[in-house]
C-alpha cells in the first residue's frame, strides 16, 4: 500500500477514535449526573437537605467529573444528636476514564462543619475520598486522604499534615461479625499548645473494628442497649502512637457494661517512659517523689525488646465502673457517657 493512502487512512482511524472517546466520555458524564440525580434524591426522601448551584460538568479527556459549586449537606437528627450542617465552596465527583468502577469525591479549601451545637471550621488542601461504583448499591466504605488539614477549635487552631484512612462497613453483619473496620494513619499533628511532651504529634496508626450486628432507627440509646445485648464490641486490633520522647503501643477489647459504659480489657506497650516521666515532673504535673516512685516501678517492670534497643514496658490495662487501672493500679476516673433518647424494649437498660 502506498504511503500516500496511509496518511488518510492513519487521519481517519484517528478522528474515529476520538470520536469514539467523546461518546463515551458523553455517556461517562451522564451516569455521572444520573447516579447523583438518584443518591440526592434518595437522601431528600429520608429528610436530608442538600443545596448546591448548577452542577458543571466537565474533566475530558481524562475523567468525566461534576462540580457541585456551593454545597451544602444538613440533616441526620435521626441518627446525629442536633444533627450535622457542613458547607463547602464545592464538591467535585470524579470518575477517570480507565477506572469506571470508582469515584473519587474531593471537597478543598475553607468550610464549615456542625455537628449538634458544636460548629468546627476547617480548611485542607486536599480531602478525596475513593469509594468504588456499583450499579444500584450506596457505598458502605472506601479509602480517604488528607493533606494539610486545618481546624479551628476553641483552644486555638490543630494542623494535619496528612491522614490515610480505610473504612469498610457491612449491616448485614451477625453477632461476632465485624460491621465496621478502620484502617488508618495520622502524621504530623500540630496542637493549638505545646504540652509536657511537646507541641507535634509524629504519628498515630490505628486498626479497629465493630462487631455486629448494627441497629437501626430508635434514639442513640437505644440502639446502643441492643448492640450490647448482641454480644457487641470495639476491637482495637492495634494503636500506636509517636509523640514527642515516647512510643506507645496498645490494643484493647471495649463493650458496654449495664449502665451502657465503655468496660473493657487490653495491654499498653511504652517506650521512652523515663523520659515521659522527666517531662511531667519538670512541668509540675507531678512531684518529683512520684516521679521517682514512678520510676522505680517502671526500672522492674520494663524489659529491652532486643539487645541495644532502649527499654520498653509492657502492662495491662483495665476499664471497669468507669474507673481506668494500670496494673491494677487505679489511675483516673472516666466521665460518665451519656447517650440521648430513651430505651424502649431494649432488654436490660441502663
Amino acid at each position: 500500500m502506498r504511503p500516500s493512502r496511509l496518511i488518510p487512512m492513519g487521519v481517519g482511524l484517528a478522528v474515529l477514535l476520538a470520536a469514539t472517546h467523546t461518546l463515551y466520555w458523553q455517556w461517562m458524564g451522564g451516569r455521572l449526573q444520573e447516579g447523583y440525580n438518584a443518591w440526592a434524591a434518595a437522601r431528600r426522601a429520608q429528610g436530608w437537605r442538600i443545596e448546591h448551584d448548577a452542577p458543571v460538568r466537565g474533566g475530558w479527556p481524562l475523567s468525566a467529573t461534576l462540580r457541585l459549586p456551593a454545597f451544602r449537606l444538613s440533616g441526620g437528627g435521626a441518627t446525629i444528636p442536633g444533627g450535622m450542617d457542613w458547607t463547602a465552596r464545592a464538591v467535585v465527583l470524579r470518575v477517570a476514564m480507565h477506572r469506571p468502577g470508582e469515584l473519587r469525591i474531593s471537597a478543598g479549601g475553607p468550610q464549615r462543619l456542625r455537628l449538634g451545637t458544636a460548629e468546627i471550621p476547617f480548611a485542607a488542601d486536599r480531602l478525596t475520598a475513593r469509594v468504588p461504583l456499583q450499579a444500584n448499591v450506596i457505598p458502605r466504605g472506601g479509602e480517604f486522604e488528607v493533606s494539610r488539614l486545618r481546624i479551628g477549635t476553641a483552644a486555638g487552631g490543630v494542623e494535619i499534615g496528612s491522614a490515610q484512612f480505610t473504612l469498610d462497613s457491612r449491616m448485614t453483619a451477625i453477632e461476632g461479625e465485624p460491621a465496621v473496620t478502620l484502617e488508618g494513619e495520622v502524621r504530623g499533628v500540630t496542637l493549638p499548645a505545646p504540652t509536657a511532651l511537646g507541641r507535634q504529634v509524629q504519628s498515630l496508626r490505628v486498626d479497629a473494628a465493630l462487631t455486629g450486628p448494627l441497629p437501626g432507627g430508635r434514639s442513640p440509646t437505644n440502639r446502643a442497649a441492643i448492640w450490647r445485648d448482641a454480644g457487641g464490641t470495639l476491637e482495637l486490633r492495634r494503636l500506636d502512637l509517636e509523640y514527642g520522647p515516647a512510643t506507645a503501643q496498645a490494643a484493647a477489647t471495649l463493650a458496654l457494661d449495664d449502665q451502657l459504659q465503655p468496660m473493657g480489657a487490653g495491654t499498653l506497650k511504652l517506650t521512652g517512659a523515663e523520659a515521659v516521666l522527666d517531662a511531667l515532673a519538670r512541668d509540675g504535673l507531678i512531684t518529683a517523689r512520684n516521679a521517682n516512685l514512678a520510676r522505680r516501678v517502671v526500672g522492674v517492670l520494663a524489659h529491652p525488646p532486643s539487645e541495644g534497643e532502649p527499654p520498653q514496658l509492657e502492662v495491662p490495662l483495665t476499664l471497669e465502673g468507669r474507673g481506668l487501672a494500670v496494673a491494677r493500679i487505679p489511675v483516673a476516673r472516666m466521665p460518665v457517657l451519656v447517650w440521648p433518647g430513651p430505651v424502649e424494649g431494649s432488654g436490660p437498660g441502663p
